[in-house]
């Protein structure tokens, strides 16, 4: 681990053309570094989604986490930024992937970036981070208890948030999947289920269910943060993006 590292708020392109900004943190002291693209949680592109990217350049990579919500609530807070896209009914499929296409494009032409690209998402970022690794080539993935990739969501979640396990087939890359048994969104039945379903496929996963632990478990400026399960979840993700994203 090294703290030698830059991090700021830059503009990448996304998919469509579209000029998006973004988070982005990598070392400055060491050349041929894997990059990771970080998808905020439903809360948005806050302070704790920042830091875990900042976390990540930290350990050797170069992490970007594009700002979903930039085109609809360009400068608001992060909670007034999720409320507005909230209510005109969440980030589309089709911009998540473009936004993420524009990610991986922009840490691909980093000087001393190595080529390799995960993907890591929390909460609807999870689910998001499954869509991206169906959606596109890339080398590694973590889904973070994900919510609504196998089940339809309650009418009160946003309407584009469809189960995406029919795209299962298209998985280009390992998964890695860290869920709680005691969450809801996803329940371990369904996590179970969407395992059966990579079994049935001949995908390279590993999931990991933690006892005593819900949603949000990694989230350490909340409740519902569980530290025992955070840190073993911590030192998964980064075995399995040592594994899979080195030169």
């Amino acid at each position: 681990m090294s703290d030698a590292m830059t991090a700021g708020t830059v503009t990448i392109t996304a998919g469509n053309g579209d000029p998006i900004e973004a988070y982005l943190a990598r070392p400055t002291d060491r050349p041929g570094y894997g990059g990771v693209v970080v998808i905020h949680h439903m809360p948005g592109y806050d302070a704790a989604t920042k830091q875990m990217v900042r976390d990540f350049a930290a350990n050797g990579y170069a992490a970007l986490c594009p700002n979903l919500y930039s085109r609809q609530a360009p400068g608001a807070s992060p909670d007034d930024a999720a409320a507005a896209v909230r209510a005109a009914g969440g980030v589309a499929d089709d911009q998540l992937t473009g936004d993420v296409e524009g990610a991986v494009r922009h840490l691909k032409s980093l000087e001393g970036a190595n080529g390799k690209i995960g993907v890591i998402g929390h909460c609807s970022g999870g689910r998001q981070a499954f869509l991206a690794a169906c959606s596109m080539q890339l080398d590694a993935a973590v889904d973070c208890y994900g919510a609504f990739v196998v089940n339809d969501p309650p009418a009160s979640m946003p309407a584009t948030m469809k189960p995406v396990i029919g795209l299962a087939p298209q998985l280009s890359c390992p998964l890695l999947g860290l869920f709680g048994a005691e969450d809801s969104y996803p329940a371990p039945e369904e996590t179970a289920q969407l395992a059966a379903e990579l079994e049935r496929l001949g995908k390279e996963y590993a999931f990991h269910t933690y006892e005593g632990a819900g949603h949000a478990f990694f989230s350490v400026d909340r409740p519902s943060h569980r530290p025992a399960a955070a840190v073993d979840g911590w030192q998964r993700i980064f075995d399995f993006f040592g594994r899979h994203l080195s030169a």
